[in-house]
Formats: structure tokens, C-alpha cells, sequence
């Protein structure tokens, strides 16, 4: 995967958005400085591939980022010195609901905060990614800014950035570790290492414990799949 090089651009405007917060510069005022990041760190065409024209009940979300006509992400944008909070994409939340969007991108032009967005059981969303301009490194920033960039997104970068997020995640990793196969095999090495055989169900509670608790909320409760195993046919 070739990630588009937006270090050097980035590098470059990080300066104005720090000015920016530390002058305490309006929504409207902000609001350009991120049409300037979108077009030269993030390589859209501002004139055709952004607009701020999608309607909500009489507001309207701030941006809204085309690709070839279809809308890929929106973008709430607050005044420079406003700390963000997830509840301030409520707007935008509600149009990406009613019309099936994703990614919602939530940004005082120093934090970034990324969520998707999924609709089948109500709105529910996950934060994809959070950075700081102002306390992260220039590195980190890249790697996380450098999937909104215009390439990225067309050559599915981002999607498969999410695909493998949720496959590194606490439920993903928790149905695969809390299988009878994976338990088994995981006592026998203690077994082998300690001679101590365990049961697995306290196996399986000693392994859930080193999971932070927010990890634990993610996977759900406990519970140990067994493997499945097709009937061979009748002769």
C-alpha cells in the first residue's frame, strides 16, 4: 500500500493551525483554514470536491468532501479553541444517518477525531482515529491525516484501514481467543510449562482480566465457543 506523502504540506500548515487556537479564532475563521488543509495537505479540489451546501432542518452540516459525485465523508467544524466532544457531530450524525453516510470528521483545526458510522440497530459510531497537532508528533499525524487525503480514499485506503481496525479489535480478538480450540491449546502450554492442568473456563476468566475494562464492554460477556464440526453423511 503507497500512502500519499502529505508530511512535507502537513509540516508546513501545522504552525497556522497552533496560531489559530492560541488566537482564539472564530468558527467562520476556522473554517477556512480548514478548506486550506483539505486542499493543500489533503489534495481536493476545493471548488468541486468540497461544499458546505448539505442541509439539515434549516442547518447545515459544515462541509461535506465529493469524490466523483458521491459525498465520502462529512466534516463538523468548531472554533479553534473549543474542546471537542463526541456529541458536537449530532448534526452531522443525523444527515449521514438519513442518507447512509459513514465517516463523519469532527475538527478545530488542531484535533482530528475520525468516526464511523454504521446504521443497522440505531446510529452507532466508533472512533476510527484521534490526533493532536498540538501534542502529537508530526509522524503520528501523518499516518492518521494521510487517509483523508483525496488518493486514500479513492484507492479504498481508508476502508481497509477500518476493515483491519476492526479485525485488531477487542471483539474481533475476543471471538477468536475464546474458542475451545484456542483454550485447549493455550493449557497445554501452561500445562507443559508449569504442570499445572486448568481448567478453562478459570482459564479463559485469568485471560479476560488482562483486557482493560473498556476492551472486556467490547467483547461482551464471557462466553467459549466450541469448534463445529460437520456431521459426516450417513452411508
Amino acid at each position: 500500500m503507497s500512502m500519499p506523502n502529505i508530511r512535507p504540506a502537513l509540516k508546513k500548515i501545522i504552525p497556522l493551525m497552533l496560531r489559530a487556537q492560541e488566537r482564539n479564532l472564530n468558527e467562520a475563521d476556522t473554517r477556512l483554514r480548514i478548506l486550506k488543509v483539505l486542499s493543500d495537505v489533503l489534495g481536493y479540489d476545493e471548488m468541486r470536491e468540497v461544499t458546505s451546501e448539505q442541509r439539515l432542518k434549516d442547518k447545515y452540516v459544515d462541509f461535506a468532501v465529493i469524490i466523483d459525485g458521491d459525498i465520502e465523508f462529512l466534516i463538523e467544524v468548531k472554533a479553534a479553541n473549543v474542546k471537542l466532544r463526541y456529541r458536537q457531530i449530532e448534526q452531522a450524525e443525523m444527515y449521514a444517518a438519513k442518507n447512509n453516510y459513514n465517516w463523519v470528521l469532527l475538527t478545530n483545526g488542531v484535533a482530528w477525531h475520525l468516526y464511523h458510522l454504521t446504521f443497522s440497530e440505531g446510529i452507532e459510531y466508533e472512533t476510527a482515529f484521534i490526533v493532536d497537532l498540538a501534542t502529537d508528533t508530526l509522524d503520528t499525524a501523518t499516518e492518521a491525516l494521510c487517509l483523508l487525503h483525496r488518493q486514500s480514499i479513492v484507492k479504498g485506503y481508508l476502508e481497509d484501514f477500518w476493515q483491519e481496525k476492526l479485525a485488531l479489535g477487542p471483539a474481533s480478538l475476543g471471538r477468536a481467543i475464546f474458542t475451545e480450540d484456542v483454550l485447549k491449546s493455550v493449557r497445554r502450554e501452561v500445562r507443559r510449562k508449569d504442570g499445572i492442568l486448568i481448567d478453562i473456563e478459570d482459564l479463559a476468566q485469568a485471560i479476560r482480566t488482562l483486557f482493560t475494562a473498556e476492551a472486556r464492554e467490547s467483547m461482551g460477556p464471557l462466553k467459549i465457543r466450541k469448534a463445529y464440526k460437520p456431521k459426516g453423511k450417513k452411508k
